[in-house]
């Protein structure tokens, strides 16, 4: 939806704070939560803070679409289908589908990118129970945002470590580059003396 890399994003989330973090997590859910918890690594944001409100935000995105889905109904999808892969032909083989594996579909299906929209739309025209679709679509934002949120926090440890790594070898070569000098201004002394 925003196209964003990810150092406007990481500027923008610590010029913002949580806030925009919240409004982020529910336009563009996986990549803010990738890079928000790449600066719980920095200590820019708390751990706990960022995963709440990447669960919430996805969440709350997953029920707007169920909402669509339940009160658009097949007037939404002979509208929009067209602009989101939909058809009334394809609501009908999942309204069968849904009747036997619909929590399942919808636990899964938020570990994927680009169907999470038409199912949970679906899952409304269906009418599967608000209380069914909210278990597992919290059940999947919980497990989906603590890996992205790991993962996050993963790289920006890592970073974290390079990036003293390297300050650590600036250090250590500087030091021989002085002792080389040294020696090298020592050796000359010495065998000047000897001439």
């Amino acid at each position: 939806m925003f196209e964003f890399t990810t150092q406007e994003m990481t500027s923008f989330l610590i010029g913002h704070g949580y806030w925009i973090m919240f409004v982020l997590m529910y336009v563009e859910g996986p990549f803010t939560t990738l890079v928000a918890g790449f600066l719980v690594a920095s200590g820019t944001f708390n751990i706990f803070v960022v995963f709440l409100l990447s669960v919430l935000g996805d969440v709350l995105g997953d029920i707007v679409f169920y909402f669509i889905g339940r009160y658009g109904g097949m007037r939404f999808v002979k509208r929009w289908g067209k602009y989101i892969g939909m058809s009334e032909k394809t609501v009908h083989r999942a309204e069968q589908f849904f009747t036997r594996h619909g929590g399942k579909t919808i636990f899964l299906v938020k570990s994927t990118t680009g169907l999470c929209m038409m199912t949970f739309i679906t899952a409304g025209i269906v009418k599967m129970k608000i209380e069914k679709f909210l278990f597992y679509t919290i059940l999947g934002g919980l497990l989906w945002s603590g890996i992205m949120v790991t993962i996050g926090y993963f790289f920006g440890n890592l970073a974290k470590e390079i990036s003293q790594s390297i300050a650590w070898a600036g250090w250590v070569i500087g030091v021989m580059g002085v002792a080389t000098v040294i020696g090298i201004i020592f050796f000359q002394k010495k065998q000047a003396k000897n001439i």
